[in-house]
Parts: structure tokens; sequence; C-alpha cells
């Protein structure tokens, strides 16, 4: 099974200069020996951007190269800004690239691996699955 992989879990892994050895970097290294990590173009985008340093950006990009990224329709979009609307309507903020990373997992029924909290509370009001690693 595919798994949507969040930005905040790469962070977790890549963007520092000492990676963490937390449960979630060892889930994500199981999901990519699994080969279940589901890209998103946005999430790739917040994977690279702001990154100063141009031969680290041009090796995070060229390892990221193996992970395609999953096409996003229109209507994901649509979906993510009733998602936004309606999050917004309970008192509940959020990034558009949040809310279309939970469109995205909806439409195509991939649990989202996050360490944004911020989910756990749209996924009160929108049916996402929220991928969770298992205690050793």
């Amino acid at each position: 099974m595919k798994i949507i992989v969040d930005t905040s879990i790469w962070s977790l892994a890549l963007r520092r200069s000492k990676p963490l050895h937390t449960l979630n970097v060892l889930e994500l290294r199981n999901l990519i020996d699994g080969f279940q990590v589901q890209m998103l173009g946005p999430i790739r985008q917040e994977i690279l951007s702001g990154i100063r340093d141009k031969s680290q950006f041009n090796k995070l990009q060229k390892y990221l190269q193996s992970f395609p990224d999953l096409p996003i329709l229109t209507e994901e979009y649509v979906l993510a800004a009733t998602f936004f609307n309606l999050c917004r309507s309970k008192g509940i903020q959020g990034s558009n690239t949040d809310f279309l990373i939970c469109s995205v997992s909806i439409r195509n029924k991939i649990p989202i691996f996050t360490a944004d909290k911020d989910f756990e509370l749209f996924a009160k009001h929108i049916p996402i699955v929220l991928h969770k690693p298992e205690e050793p």
C-alpha cells in the first residue's frame, strides 16, 4: 500500500544537519525500503523550498527523483477548497497545501504519514486516514 509522506516527516530525516533517529524517521526508511512512498508535487516543492546551498538543493532534488509524483486532478483542488472552507467554519486553520494533500489522499484512498498535528484536527471533520508507525 502506498503512503503519502508529508513534508514534516521528510524534514525530520533530510533537512537537518544531523538526521534524527526517531520512530517517524525509522518508519520513513521502512516505507522507502518497501517502495510505499507516494510523492505529491506540492510536497516536493515544500521539501526543496528554502534550501540556500545550491549543491545541497541539487543533491536533494536528485534523491527525490526516485519518487514520482501522483498527478493531481482539478477535482482534487476543488475538494481541497471545500475542506479548507469547512475546517475554517469550525475554527480550524490549515494551509492550502495541507488541504490539497487531504483531498488527494481521500480521492485516491492513500493514508497520510505526518508529524503535523493539524492533520489530527482536520481528521475530526474530513475523512482522512493517518498512517501511524507501529511501536517496536
